[in-house]
């Protein structure tokens, strides 16, 4: 089955792309990754015999790779025309949820995929503060206020400073 992957892959990704790269996961599956189009398919054997789980994904800034935004099961045995038809089919959805995730902005991205946490903005609209006062100084740090004065007291008092 792997040899009919990689052949099957190699097969693909020609007449995918001009541009790519072809290479064996960890799980028994073969990677093609478009560097130029910032898109990678995944094909791994499925549950059934001859059957083929196809995933497509996106490669984010700095050469990860996104989670995969679609799939689907073929039979191995179609020909390399109906897998690249089913291929350019999950692409295009990726596209087009990479474009409306895109467009809603950095909040509607899944924490984690792919942004640092320095890099995320702040938030800017806080709520109003009830009461309209304005900022105070609140009971517990006056508490701590407080001790610290009578630690410096106790010092100054302890070393025969006490005027």
């Amino acid at each position: 089955m792997s040899a009919q992957l990689r052949e099957a892959a190699s097969e693909l990704a020609g007449v995918l792309w001009r541009e790519h790269t072809v290479y064996r996961e960890r799980s028994g599956g073969v990677v093609i990754r478009g560097e130029h189009v910032k898109r990678w398919i995944s094909l791994a054997p499925a549950g059934g015999r001859d059957e083929i789980l196809l995933r497509a994904g996106r490669i984010l800034d700095g050469g990860t790779t996104a989670p995969a935004r679609s799939e689907a099961v073929m039979p191995l045995s179609v020909g390399t025309a109906e897998l690249a038809a089913a291929c350019r089919r999950l692409l295009a959805e990726t596209a087009a949820e990479a474009a409306v995730a895109d467009a809603a902005g950095p909040a509607a991205t899944p924490r984690g995929a792919g942004r640092k946490a320095a890099a995320r903005p702040r938030r800017q609209n806080k709520p109003a503060r009830s009461g309209g006062k304005g900022r105070h100084t609140g009971v517990g740090s006056w508490v701590v206020l407080l001790c610290l004065a009578g630690v410096v007291a106790y010092h100054f008092w302890s070393i025969g400073a006490t005027p």
